[in-house]
Protein backbone atom coordinates (compact mmCIF):
# COMPACT_ATOMS: atom_id res chain seq x y z
CA UNK A 1 0.00 0.00 0.00
CA UNK A 2 1.17 3.10 -0.82
CA UNK A 3 1.44 6.61 1.58
CA UNK A 4 -1.77 7.10 2.61
CA UNK A 5 -3.21 9.34 -0.20
CA UNK A 6 -4.95 12.68 0.52
CA UNK A 7 -4.18 15.62 3.16
CA UNK A 8 -3.52 15.10 6.75
CA UNK A 9 -6.96 16.26 8.58
CA UNK A 10 -7.31 17.11 12.72
CA UNK A 11 -10.64 17.63 13.89
CA UNK A 12 -10.64 20.98 15.30
CA UNK A 13 -12.70 22.06 18.40
CA UNK A 14 -14.64 24.98 17.78
CA UNK A 15 -15.86 26.30 21.27
CA UNK A 16 -18.59 28.92 19.41
CA UNK A 17 -20.20 25.34 18.25
CA UNK A 18 -20.13 24.18 21.59
CA UNK A 19 -21.35 27.03 23.27
CA UNK A 20 -24.29 27.29 20.89
CA UNK A 21 -25.44 23.28 21.28
CA UNK A 22 -25.33 24.13 25.15
CA UNK A 23 -27.55 27.05 24.86
CA UNK A 24 -29.81 25.07 22.52
CA UNK A 25 -29.82 22.18 24.92
CA UNK A 26 -30.82 24.22 28.11
CA UNK A 27 -33.58 26.01 26.33
CA UNK A 28 -35.27 22.61 25.24
CA UNK A 29 -38.65 22.81 24.97
CA UNK A 30 -39.64 19.09 25.40
CA UNK A 31 -43.58 17.53 24.29
CA UNK A 32 -46.33 15.85 26.60
CA UNK A 33 -45.64 12.40 26.98
CA UNK A 34 -47.70 9.97 24.75
CA UNK A 35 -49.62 7.07 26.92
CA UNK A 36 -48.57 3.99 26.14
CA UNK A 37 -45.34 2.29 27.30
CA UNK A 38 -41.62 4.04 27.30
CA UNK A 39 -39.87 3.66 23.61
CA UNK A 40 -43.39 1.66 22.12
CA UNK A 41 -44.33 5.18 20.73
CA UNK A 42 -41.00 6.65 20.21
CA UNK A 43 -38.07 8.31 22.76
CA UNK A 44 -39.67 8.52 25.84
CA UNK A 45 -39.38 11.93 27.45
CA UNK A 46 -38.20 11.00 30.66
CA UNK A 47 -34.65 9.42 28.84
CA UNK A 48 -34.67 12.87 26.79
CA UNK A 49 -34.87 14.60 30.05
CA UNK A 50 -32.54 12.61 31.94
CA UNK A 51 -29.64 12.75 28.51
CA UNK A 52 -30.50 17.06 28.76
CA UNK A 53 -29.51 16.78 31.90
CA UNK A 54 -26.21 14.63 30.97
CA UNK A 55 -25.44 16.54 28.27
CA UNK A 56 -25.27 19.79 30.29
CA UNK A 57 -23.85 18.43 32.97
CA UNK A 58 -20.93 15.72 32.04
CA UNK A 59 -20.67 15.28 28.64
CA UNK A 60 -17.15 16.95 26.48
CA UNK A 61 -17.11 17.10 22.91
CA UNK A 62 -13.40 18.00 23.42
CA UNK A 63 -12.36 14.76 24.68
CA UNK A 64 -13.73 12.94 22.22
CA UNK A 65 -11.98 15.26 19.56
CA UNK A 66 -9.07 14.46 21.27
CA UNK A 67 -9.41 10.84 21.06
CA UNK A 68 -10.53 10.99 17.63
CA UNK A 69 -7.43 13.21 16.84
CA UNK A 70 -5.28 10.06 17.96
CA UNK A 71 -5.65 8.20 14.71
CA UNK A 72 -4.20 9.01 11.59
CA UNK A 73 -6.60 10.73 9.49
CA UNK A 74 -6.57 11.81 5.90
CA UNK A 75 -9.21 13.89 3.84
CA UNK A 76 -9.09 12.40 0.78
CA UNK A 77 -10.51 13.46 -3.28
CA UNK A 78 -12.61 10.43 -4.87
CA UNK A 79 -13.98 10.72 -8.07
CA UNK A 80 -14.72 14.61 -6.94
CA UNK A 81 -15.65 14.12 -3.59
CA UNK A 82 -13.94 14.73 -0.38
CA UNK A 83 -13.45 11.71 2.05
CA UNK A 84 -12.88 11.80 5.41
CA UNK A 85 -10.90 8.55 6.17
CA UNK A 86 -9.65 7.25 9.67
CA UNK A 87 -6.27 5.32 8.65
CA UNK A 88 -4.32 2.70 10.93
CA UNK A 89 -1.28 0.65 9.18
CA UNK A 90 -1.06 -2.56 10.87
CA UNK A 91 1.57 -4.28 12.33
CA UNK A 92 4.25 -7.07 10.76
CA UNK A 93 5.37 -6.69 7.33
CA UNK A 94 2.50 -7.44 4.99
CA UNK A 95 -1.13 -6.31 7.13
CA UNK A 96 -3.83 -6.75 5.14
CA UNK A 97 -6.01 -3.86 4.04
CA UNK A 98 -9.39 -3.76 5.14
CA UNK A 99 -11.57 -1.12 4.83
CA UNK A 100 -15.17 -0.64 6.98
CA UNK A 101 -18.10 1.05 6.45
CA UNK A 102 -20.52 2.26 8.93
CA UNK A 103 -24.20 3.26 8.00
CA UNK A 104 -27.00 5.65 9.44
CA UNK A 105 -27.63 6.67 12.58
CA UNK A 106 -23.84 5.49 12.94
CA UNK A 107 -20.71 6.60 12.34
CA UNK A 108 -17.12 5.94 12.34
CA UNK A 109 -17.28 5.77 16.08
CA UNK A 110 -18.53 2.27 15.60
CA UNK A 111 -14.90 1.00 14.87
CA UNK A 112 -13.04 3.39 17.16
CA UNK A 113 -12.40 0.72 19.71
CA UNK A 114 -11.52 -2.26 17.65
CA UNK A 115 -9.23 -0.05 14.99
CA UNK A 116 -6.14 -1.13 17.34
CA UNK A 117 -7.18 -4.85 17.90
CA UNK A 118 -7.31 -5.52 14.30
CA UNK A 119 -4.63 -3.54 13.01
CA UNK A 120 -2.18 -4.63 15.90
CA UNK A 121 -3.47 -8.17 17.09
CA UNK A 122 -0.01 -8.16 18.87
CA UNK A 123 -0.76 -5.91 21.14
CA UNK A 124 -3.92 -7.64 22.46
CA UNK A 125 -2.60 -11.58 22.77
CA UNK A 126 -2.76 -12.13 18.99
CA UNK A 127 -0.53 -13.16 16.41
CA UNK A 128 1.50 -10.41 14.35
CA UNK A 129 0.78 -12.16 11.13
CA UNK A 130 -3.02 -11.42 11.94
CA UNK A 131 -3.04 -7.64 11.31
CA UNK A 132 -4.91 -5.56 9.13
CA UNK A 133 -3.99 -2.19 7.74
CA UNK A 134 -7.89 -0.81 8.87
CA UNK A 135 -9.50 1.80 6.89
CA UNK A 136 -12.47 3.72 7.48
CA UNK A 137 -14.40 6.40 5.70
CA UNK A 138 -17.16 7.88 6.79
CA UNK A 139 -19.74 7.79 4.18
CA UNK A 140 -20.73 11.13 1.92
CA UNK A 141 -22.22 13.58 3.97
CA UNK A 142 -21.72 11.44 7.51
CA UNK A 143 -19.33 12.27 10.50
CA UNK A 144 -16.46 14.27 9.04
CA UNK A 145 -16.75 13.98 4.98
CA UNK A 146 -18.47 16.59 3.49
CA UNK A 147 -21.60 16.74 1.70
CA UNK A 148 -20.96 15.35 -1.73
CA UNK A 149 -22.02 17.31 -4.71
CA UNK A 150 -25.47 15.51 -5.53
CA UNK A 151 -26.98 12.91 -3.93
CA UNK A 152 -25.52 9.42 -3.95
CA UNK A 153 -26.90 5.77 -3.88
CA UNK A 154 -25.20 3.37 -2.45
CA UNK A 155 -23.97 2.03 -5.48
CA UNK A 156 -22.30 5.04 -6.66
CA UNK A 157 -20.48 5.11 -2.99
CA UNK A 158 -19.70 1.37 -3.80
CA UNK A 159 -17.85 3.18 -6.69
CA UNK A 160 -15.74 5.17 -4.88
CA UNK A 161 -14.72 3.12 -2.44
CA UNK A 162 -13.59 0.52 -4.78
CA UNK A 163 -11.38 4.00 -6.89
CA UNK A 164 -10.40 5.03 -2.81
CA UNK A 165 -8.62 1.52 -2.22
CA UNK A 166 -7.27 0.79 -5.60
CA UNK A 167 -6.16 4.08 -6.76
CA UNK A 168 -5.94 6.48 -4.24
CA UNK A 169 -4.16 4.01 -1.66
CA UNK A 170 -3.21 1.57 -4.37
CA UNK A 171 -3.98 -1.68 -2.94
CA UNK A 172 -2.83 -5.07 -4.89
CA UNK A 173 -5.62 -6.93 -2.65
CA UNK A 174 -7.93 -5.60 0.08
CA UNK A 175 -11.30 -7.22 2.11
CA UNK A 176 -14.18 -5.57 3.02
CA UNK A 177 -16.44 -5.22 6.10
CA UNK A 178 -19.68 -3.36 6.16
CA UNK A 179 -22.97 -3.20 8.78
CA UNK A 180 -26.49 -1.09 8.20
CA UNK A 181 -26.08 1.17 4.84
CA UNK A 182 -22.86 -0.11 4.89
CA UNK A 183 -23.24 -3.74 3.67
CA UNK A 184 -25.43 -2.42 0.70
CA UNK A 185 -22.21 -1.02 0.10
CA UNK A 186 -20.09 -3.63 0.01
CA UNK A 187 -22.17 -5.88 -1.74
CA UNK A 188 -22.03 -2.83 -4.28
CA UNK A 189 -18.64 -3.29 -4.43
CA UNK A 190 -18.61 -7.42 -4.49
CA UNK A 191 -21.26 -7.37 -7.69
CA UNK A 192 -20.32 -4.36 -9.59
CA UNK A 193 -16.59 -3.59 -8.65
CA UNK A 194 -14.62 -7.34 -7.57
CA UNK A 195 -11.18 -6.07 -9.06
CA UNK A 196 -8.63 -6.48 -6.32
CA UNK A 197 -11.46 -7.30 -3.36
CA UNK A 198 -10.49 -10.92 -1.98
CA UNK A 199 -13.90 -11.39 -0.10
CA UNK A 200 -16.61 -9.53 1.85
CA UNK A 201 -18.39 -9.59 5.19
CA UNK A 202 -21.67 -8.56 5.97
CA UNK A 203 -24.24 -8.18 8.42
CA UNK A 204 -27.70 -8.25 5.93
CA UNK A 205 -27.80 -9.19 2.22
CA UNK A 206 -26.91 -5.82 1.06
CA UNK A 207 -29.33 -7.11 -2.20
CA UNK A 208 -32.51 -8.57 -3.50
CA UNK A 209 -32.45 -11.97 -4.98
CA UNK A 210 -34.10 -12.79 -8.51
CA UNK A 211 -36.91 -15.43 -6.72
CA UNK A 212 -38.42 -15.60 -9.66
CA UNK A 213 -35.63 -16.39 -11.99
CA UNK A 214 -34.38 -19.33 -9.19
CA UNK A 215 -35.53 -21.99 -6.79
CA UNK A 216 -38.87 -21.60 -4.95
CA UNK A 217 -38.33 -19.74 -1.86
CA UNK A 218 -37.61 -21.82 1.22
CA UNK A 219 -39.79 -22.00 4.03
CA UNK A 220 -37.13 -20.55 6.21
CA UNK A 221 -36.84 -17.98 3.25
CA UNK A 222 -41.03 -16.85 3.12
CA UNK A 223 -40.60 -17.00 7.19
CA UNK A 224 -37.99 -14.13 7.29
CA UNK A 225 -39.93 -12.11 4.24
CA UNK A 226 -42.91 -12.44 6.27
CA UNK A 227 -41.01 -11.49 8.97
CA UNK A 228 -39.07 -8.55 7.37
CA UNK A 229 -42.93 -6.96 5.74
CA UNK A 230 -43.90 -7.31 9.49
CA UNK A 231 -41.62 -5.29 10.54
CA UNK A 232 -41.57 -2.61 8.25
CA UNK A 233 -45.13 -1.91 8.42
CA UNK A 234 -44.65 -1.33 12.04
CA UNK A 235 -41.08 0.54 12.04
CA UNK A 236 -40.27 1.62 8.49
CA UNK A 237 -41.59 5.23 8.74
CA UNK A 238 -37.93 6.54 9.35
CA UNK A 239 -37.11 5.16 5.95
CA UNK A 240 -40.59 6.39 4.22
CA UNK A 241 -40.13 10.27 5.31
CA UNK A 242 -35.98 9.74 4.71
CA UNK A 243 -36.79 8.87 1.05
CA UNK A 244 -39.37 11.01 0.22
CA UNK A 245 -39.26 14.54 2.61
CA UNK A 246 -35.76 14.90 3.85
CA UNK A 247 -35.53 18.12 3.46
CA UNK A 248 -38.89 19.12 5.86
CA UNK A 249 -37.31 16.83 8.42
CA UNK A 250 -34.18 18.57 8.27
CA UNK A 251 -34.96 21.61 9.97
CA UNK A 252 -36.32 20.50 13.08
CA UNK A 253 -32.78 18.31 13.43
CA UNK A 254 -30.53 21.07 12.23
CA UNK A 255 -32.32 23.61 14.87
CA UNK A 256 -32.61 21.41 17.95
CA UNK A 257 -29.98 19.39 19.17
CA UNK A 258 -32.33 17.33 21.01
CA UNK A 259 -34.72 16.88 18.61
CA UNK A 260 -31.96 15.18 16.32
CA UNK A 261 -30.89 13.23 19.55
CA UNK A 262 -34.25 12.05 19.94
CA UNK A 263 -34.68 10.77 16.28
CA UNK A 264 -31.52 9.34 16.04
CA UNK A 265 -30.78 7.30 19.64
CA UNK A 266 -34.86 5.79 19.17
CA UNK A 267 -32.65 3.96 16.67
CA UNK A 268 -30.19 2.87 19.28
CA UNK A 269 -32.67 1.68 21.21
CA UNK A 270 -34.82 -0.17 19.00
CA UNK A 271 -32.38 -1.67 16.80
CA UNK A 272 -30.44 -2.86 19.51
CA UNK A 273 -33.33 -4.46 22.38
CA UNK A 274 -36.19 -4.21 20.01
CA UNK A 275 -39.18 -4.83 21.78
CA UNK A 276 -38.54 -3.92 25.64
CA UNK A 277 -38.91 -0.89 27.44
CA UNK A 278 -34.89 -1.11 28.09
CA UNK A 279 -33.14 2.35 27.19
CA UNK A 280 -30.09 1.72 24.46
CA UNK A 281 -27.85 -0.37 26.03
CA UNK A 282 -24.71 2.47 25.02
CA UNK A 283 -23.20 5.10 27.56
CA UNK A 284 -25.16 8.55 26.80
CA UNK A 285 -21.36 9.37 26.65
CA UNK A 286 -21.03 7.47 23.26
CA UNK A 287 -24.49 8.06 21.81
CA UNK A 288 -24.17 12.17 22.24
CA UNK A 289 -20.65 11.94 20.42
CA UNK A 290 -22.69 10.26 17.62
CA UNK A 291 -24.84 12.99 17.91
CA UNK A 292 -22.48 15.52 17.55
CA UNK A 293 -21.03 14.35 14.45
CA UNK A 294 -24.12 14.33 12.51
CA UNK A 295 -24.78 18.17 14.70
CA UNK A 296 -21.07 19.27 12.90
CA UNK A 297 -22.40 17.83 9.09
CA UNK A 298 -26.09 18.75 9.49
CA UNK A 299 -29.08 15.98 8.86
CA UNK A 300 -30.09 16.19 5.99
CA UNK A 301 -27.26 14.91 3.54
CA UNK A 302 -27.38 11.68 5.59
CA UNK A 303 -30.60 11.24 4.33
CA UNK A 304 -30.32 11.26 0.74
CA UNK A 305 -28.72 8.00 0.42
CA UNK A 306 -33.00 6.71 1.67
CA UNK A 307 -33.67 8.58 -1.62
CA UNK A 308 -32.22 5.22 -3.74
CA UNK A 309 -33.87 2.44 -1.42
CA UNK A 310 -35.49 1.43 -4.89
CA UNK A 311 -32.41 0.46 -5.58
CA UNK A 312 -31.71 -2.34 -3.48
CA UNK A 313 -35.36 -3.64 -4.73
CA UNK A 314 -33.88 -4.16 -7.94
CA UNK A 315 -33.52 -8.14 -7.91
CA UNK A 316 -29.92 -9.22 -8.75
CA UNK A 317 -30.06 -11.91 -11.57
CA UNK A 318 -26.67 -13.26 -10.84
CA UNK A 319 -24.43 -14.05 -8.09
CA UNK A 320 -21.21 -11.37 -6.88
CA UNK A 321 -18.19 -13.37 -7.66
CA UNK A 322 -16.25 -11.88 -4.95
CA UNK A 323 -15.98 -14.56 -1.62
CA UNK A 324 -18.94 -13.36 1.18
CA UNK A 325 -18.81 -13.70 4.51
CA UNK A 326 -21.95 -13.04 7.03
CA UNK A 327 -21.77 -12.20 10.57
CA UNK A 328 -25.67 -11.73 11.29
CA UNK A 329 -27.27 -10.26 14.95
CA UNK A 330 -30.31 -12.36 15.84
CA UNK A 331 -31.15 -9.52 18.02
CA UNK A 332 -31.19 -6.64 15.21
CA UNK A 333 -35.11 -5.58 14.47
CA UNK A 334 -34.60 -6.90 11.42
CA UNK A 335 -34.93 -10.61 10.84
CA UNK A 336 -31.68 -12.33 10.60
CA UNK A 337 -31.40 -13.49 6.30
CA UNK A 338 -31.10 -17.08 5.94
CA UNK A 339 -28.19 -18.79 4.75
CA UNK A 340 -30.72 -20.19 2.11
CA UNK A 341 -31.33 -16.75 0.60
CA UNK A 342 -27.93 -15.62 1.11
CA UNK A 343 -26.58 -18.02 -1.23
CA UNK A 344 -28.64 -16.92 -3.88
CA UNK A 345 -26.65 -13.90 -3.95
CA UNK A 346 -22.94 -14.15 -2.88
CA UNK A 347 -20.54 -17.66 -2.89
CA UNK A 348 -21.02 -17.74 0.79
CA UNK A 349 -17.90 -18.77 2.03
CA UNK A 350 -19.43 -18.53 5.89
CA UNK A 351 -22.26 -17.48 7.55
CA UNK A 352 -22.84 -17.30 11.54
CA UNK A 353 -26.02 -16.16 13.26
CA UNK A 354 -24.71 -14.31 16.38
CA UNK A 355 -26.34 -12.55 19.87
CA UNK A 356 -26.39 -8.76 19.45
CA UNK A 357 -27.61 -5.94 17.81
CA UNK A 358 -27.61 -3.57 14.67
CA UNK A 359 -24.29 -2.07 16.12
CA UNK A 360 -21.96 -4.93 16.69
CA UNK A 361 -18.60 -3.28 16.90
CA UNK A 362 -20.78 -1.46 19.74
CA UNK A 363 -22.74 -3.84 21.39
CA UNK A 364 -20.14 -7.37 20.45
CA UNK A 365 -17.34 -6.20 19.76
CA UNK A 366 -15.00 -8.88 20.69
CA UNK A 367 -17.37 -10.98 18.39
CA UNK A 368 -16.74 -9.15 15.78
CA UNK A 369 -13.06 -8.61 15.83
CA UNK A 370 -12.64 -12.23 16.14
CA UNK A 371 -14.91 -13.20 13.19
CA UNK A 372 -13.53 -10.16 10.90
CA UNK A 373 -10.26 -12.77 12.03
CA UNK A 374 -11.47 -15.85 11.53
CA UNK A 375 -13.41 -14.66 8.65
CA UNK A 376 -11.32 -12.20 6.25
CA UNK A 377 -8.03 -12.57 6.75
CA UNK A 378 -7.77 -16.68 5.04
CA UNK A 379 -9.78 -14.96 2.27
CA UNK A 380 -6.96 -12.47 2.12
CA UNK A 381 -4.39 -14.85 2.40
CA UNK A 382 -5.81 -17.24 -0.14
CA UNK A 383 -5.34 -14.60 -2.81
CA UNK A 384 -2.25 -13.97 -2.53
Amino acid sequence: MQKSPGVPFRLVSDAAMIADVRARVQAARFPAQQAGPDWETGTPVGYMRRLRDYWLESFDWNQWVERINAFEQRMVEVKGERIHVIVEVGSGTDPLPLVMTHGWPGSFLEFLDIIDRLAHPERHGGAIEDAFTVIVPSLPGYGLSPAPSRPLAASDIGALWSSLMTDCFQVDHYVAYGSDWGSIVTAAMAFDHPERLDGVMMTMSGATPDFAAGPPMQPDEQQWAGALQAVLKREGAYQAIQATKPQTLSYAQTDSPIGLAAWIIEKFQGWSVPGTREDPPFPMDLLLANIMLYWIGGSLAPSWIYMFMGEIMVPRTEKAKVPATFMVPTQDLFPAAPRSLLERLYNVIDYKAMGGGHFPGLDSPDTLVAEIQRMLLPLGRRAR
